[in-house]
């Protein structure tokens, strides 16, 4: 299954540095980790905010709900999540 995630991340501005900079290192380390694996094929930053937009390819809701609160970020993020199908007017849906 298919699912668009949006995520949206506020750290909070008291944190400190040496912390902020272990907790984003750790993420970009698991998000690494779930690209290779497959779960993540596709993940672009939104220009001029601290967010992203990503593809993620999972066989269920709960393992996709496994993923992401497996991330370092989770409890600072904003999570909207889409579930995708193939449109019928896709060219790669074409016979």
């Amino acid at each position: 299954m298919l699912f668009h995630v949006r995520m949206d991340v506020s750290l909070p501005h008291d944190m400190d540095p040496n912390d902020r900079a272990e907790l984003v290192r750790a993420e970009k380390d698991r998000a690494l980790e779930l690209q290779k694996m497959g779960v993540w094929p596709h993940l672009w930053r939104v220009v001029g905010q601290y967010s992203d937009i990503s593809v993620f390819d999972v066989p269920s809701n709960d393992e996709l709900h496994a993923f992401l609160s497996s991330l370092p970020l989770w409890e600072y993020m904003r999570v909207e999540v889409t579930p995708l199908a193939t449109h019928p007017s896709d060219l790669a849906a074409q016979p």
